[in-house]
């Protein structure tokens, strides 16, 4: 439920106009949902399935997005939106009567929402397993790949009173300790 703009009545949204917002806000932390980019538009079309490569293409879509959007604006909003969808609609189902075709490709858009793409490149995956770091890099990390956080990044101080490189630490108080059985004084 959301409200019209000055009207204090709420208004049902519809399943084409609730993607529309999630694509209109999708990489926008400052989008309010009202008005769409034409990146937004473009991955709406990709994702949703209305560019098949053969009746509607990349290219098409960014014809209809700047036929559809005020000359002065780079976005458009919800009415715009129908209008270009009805115009790559008639595109995609040529056999289609306009308001079939119309209604075909709201139904691919309905209920969408962005899809989010992690490629993960041999290179990125590389220079990011922590099993390989060597050095200092690698005493930031815990056998598990987890970050040991600021313990990992700053040299604490050792105040013991040993050298660094000592090995046998904490062996002295029991040489100095050691029973005296046996032994003459």
């Amino acid at each position: 439920m959301t409200e019209c703009m000055g009207s204090s009545t709420p208004v049902e949204i519809t399943a084409l106009e609730e993607s529309f917002r999630r694509f209109a806000i999708h990489g926008d932390t400052r989008a309010t949902g009202k008005e769409m980019h034409g990146k937004n538009w473009s991955k709406l079309c990709k994702d949703c399935g209305v560019i098949d490569g053969k009746n509607v293409t990349l290219t098409d879509v960014d014809i209809v997005f700047s036929k559809v959007k005020k000359k002065s604006c780079r976005t458009i909003v919800f009415e715009e939106f129908k209008v270009a969808l009805g115009e790559l609609a008639r595109k995609k189902y040529k056999e289609k009567t306009g308001e079939d075709a119309e209604a075909e490709v709201f139904k691919l858009i309905e209920g969408k929402a962005p899809v989010i793409r992690a490629v993960a490149s041999p290179t990125v995956s590389r220079l990011t397993d922590t099993t390989k770091f060597t050095g200092s890099h690698k005493e930031r990390f815990d056998e598990t790949g987890r970050g040991k956080g600021k313990a990992g990044r700053v040299d604490l101080v050792d105040t013991s009173g040993y050298v660094s490189g000592y090995k046998h630490r904490g062996t002295y108080e029991k040489k100095v300790n050691k029973p005296t059985e046996g032994r003459p004084m």
